[in-house]
């Protein structure tokens, strides 16, 4: 450790006690996400507890030099999160407080370290509704949603966390506070500042306070789960449904995929076996919803479209159907799984899926593709398993290839490369396969204002 840093260290003892944590313990609890490339190695973890601490933080850091880096959750899949460079961690978790609920306005507002779930737990209280969900809401905290501007199995009806954002005060990498819309939903004085930094994976200063909007909680929910003998048939079934329905959601699972659930104990939904399953939802607010649903499902069979199918009767049904889809990573997890999340426009996925499975196939035949997503949003999980007799060294260096050749793959089809998941640090490579030139360099340069001296989050997204 620099002296510099033992210089900041001392400060943010004064400043924070037995919040300034330097043991290995917090190093490894608080420097990770769920990836595995890079061991944590920070210089420290800070627990701040307001946002004039994470001012002060901030400060500091810059009369120093030390590069911060956030944590939140630490559910996140690219390496965003990870101080694997003798960074500070200023870690969320004590900042986890509602502030402020207005029943007229329909919005809460939170500190970033709240937990996603609980967030959920307090709109259900107030018979509202918060619509961004996804596999690590029990553990997710809504700063780290609004750095990756996540997504999940609602974005079809609800959108992505952007959507929910009404305001925002946020820490930059001068130490200046910024309040963003204040909750505004019409604003039109210039430049919304709050869209910059959703998505920006703390690349331009720290959430330290999020004003969210809340709606109707959702009324008769009931799923269908219907198997296809092909892609494009399941494409054929969204378009089919979307006509009349209003979908909360439409997700797709391979073959594969219903094979390793299963194993882990889910009931299989109809004895027929299919290439694909599709498991869209909607909200049966009468009669005539849950027949016009049969009759599409009816006119799907006759088309060749479906091969078999079952709706969910009660909310234990309807939750039984969705553990096919939500236990997917879980079962699959084992094999040791290098992971992509990829998004295209819709009416482009059929012949990108087949792309991606011709290149993986053609170089590694003895490879198992996985793929599961959120199909009615163009967002795909491409999960490829690890052979049982490949060590895990061999096995992740031929998936750097494999990543390339997906990659180009999805800028011929103007796709992105990270459609919920950020970029981190194991995508920044592959940015350019998604952004152009123009686009990177003006990024940077928006970054120059906010950040100078390139202390927030470095070596993430992209180097300066």
């Amino acid at each position: 450790m620099t002296a510099l840093a033992h210089a900041a260290l001392d400060q943010l003892t004064e400043l924070l006690g037995s919040r300034c944590l330097t043991d290995a313990e917090s190093a490894a609890r608080y420097g990770v996400d769920w990836t595995k490339v890079w061991a944590p190695a920070p210089c420290a973890v800070v627990l701040p507890e307001t946002a004039e601490e994470v001012q002060q933080i901030v400060e500091i850091a810059n009369e120093h030099g030390l590069p911060l880096v956030p944590s939140g959750g630490r559910t996140g899949l690219s390496a965003a999160a990870v101080a694997a460079d003798g960074e500070l961690v200023v870690a969320f978790d004590r900042m986890n407080k509602i502030l402020d609920f207005n029943e007229y306005d329909r919005a809460v507002t939170v500190q970033p370290g709240l937990v996603t779930q609980q967030l959920q737990e307090f709109a259900e209280q107030q018979g509202l509704f918060y619509p961004v969900d996804f596999a690590s809401a029990g553990s997710s905290q809504i700063g780290g949603n609004i750095n990756t501007n996540a997504g999940g199995i609602k974005v079809i009806r609800y959108g992505m966390t952007r959507d929910w954002i009404s305001g925002l005060k946020v820490v930059t990498g001068r130490g200046d506070l910024l309040d963003l819309n204040k909750g505004l939903i019409k604003n039109a004085t210039g430049y919304d500042l709050r869209h910059l930094f959703i998505g920006s994976e703390g690349t331009l200063g720290f959430v330290v306070e999020a004003t969210v909007r809340l709606t109707r909680a959702p009324r008769d929910l009931t799923a269908l789960v219907l198997g296809a003998p092909g892609f494009r048939e399941v494409m054929k079934v969204l378009h089919a449904f979307q006509k009349d329905i209003d979908l909360t959601a439409f997700e797709f699972f391979s073959d594969k995929a219903m094979a390793h659930v299963l194993e882990h104990g889910v009931a299989r939904p109809f004895d027929t076996e299919c290439p694909f399953y599709c498991l869209l939802e909607f909200e049966q607010l009468s009669e005539q919803v849950g027949e016009r649903a049969m009759e599409i499902f009816e006119h799907c069979v006759e088309q060749g479209w479906v091969l078999d199918g079952v709706m969910s009767q009660s909310l234990g049904q309807l939750r039984q159907l969705w553990q096919l889809r939500e236990r997917i990573s879980e079962s699959i997890a084992p094999h040791t799984p290098y992971k992509n999340d990829i998004s295209v426009t819709i009416s482009k996925v059929p012949d990108f899926v087949e792309d991606v499975d011709k290149v993986v196939q053609d170089a590694y035949p003895d490879f198992e593709i996985v793929w599961f997503g959120h199909i009615g949003d163009g967002n795909m999980h491409l999960n490829i398993l690890k052979p049982a007799d490949l060590a895990k060294e061999e096995f992740f260096k031929r998936c750097g290839e494999v990543s390339k050749w997906v990659f180009e793959i999805v800028a011929r089809y103007n796709g992105s490369i990270s459609a919920e998941h950020g970029v981190g640090m194991t995508k920044k490579p592959y940015l350019g396969y998604s952004r152009s030139e123009e686009d990177i360099d003006a990024m940077k340069a928006i970054k120059t204002v906010f950040d100078p001296n390139n202390i927030m989050n470095p070596g993430k997204l992209f180097d300066v």
